[in-house]
């Protein structure tokens, strides 16, 4: 049987287990999350144990997600059991474009309405959210989260670990570091280095996180 098994069952892995549902790739889809056992279901799927034993159902399922709005976080867990040697697919609503000349690596996520265009790259374990769009040749790192309606144009680069928030927009060949939170509704006409936060429309760096 193909089978899911989602890491997380939260706001975001429900959808996660939405879009893996609707593609009809997967028969059965559950969820590991810490809520359990006071957490039982998620809409129609359940909960059948704790993040923590994850290793001990792996060898059950033929792919895992990790369903967790951390960056860090979810990176971390999807390298660990990566590297082990199981198998974490994308999961890709059948709603969204995905370009034949462009790479998912595992693990990511292309919600409703989401486009990944001509020659883009994007980084393992990286989430496209519901109609956000990924211009030609966009360059994202791995655990990279574009939030619903992300618009970054062509050339477009962003690091590992970076949040682009809800509404947000890159113009051309920005530059954007890794471990950066860029705030809703922005707009980026120039790069943003390591470790910040920026707002605003133009955005400005408004944060140094390091």
């Amino acid at each position: 049987m193909n089978s899911l098994l989602i890491l997380g069952a939260g706001g975001h892995g429900k959808v996660v287990a939405d879009t893996a549902a609707v593609s009809g790739q997967w028969e059965r889809i559950v969820f590991l999350d810490d809520r359990h056992p006071s957490l039982e279901a998620v809409l129609d799927w359940p909960v059948i144990g704790c993040i923590k034993e994850t290793k001990g159902f792996l060898s059950e399922y033929s792919g895992f997600c990790v369903a967790i709005g951390n960056n860090k976080l979810r990176t971390t867990l999807l390298k660990q059991y990566l590297d082990q040697g199981f198998s974490s697919p994308c999961v890709v609503h059948p709603t969204a474009y995905i370009s034949p000349s462009a790479t998912l690596e595992p693990g990511c996520v292309v919600f409703a309405q989401g486009v990944v265009n001509a020659g883009a790259q994007v980084g393992t374990g990286s989430i496209i959210n519901t109609g956000a769009s990924v211009d030609h040749d966009c360059v994202l790192g791995e655990g990279v989260h574009l939030c619903p309606g992300v618009r970054l144009a062509g050339e477009v680069r962003v690091d590992r670990q970076t949040t682009l928030a809800t509404g947000s927009v890159v113009i051309p060949k920005v530059h954007i570091g890794s471990h950066v939170m860029v705030g809703a509704g922005s707009v980026v006409i120039i790069d943003i280095p390591d470790h910040s936060t920026a707002s605003g429309v133009p955005a400005k760096v408004i944060k140094d996180n390091e």
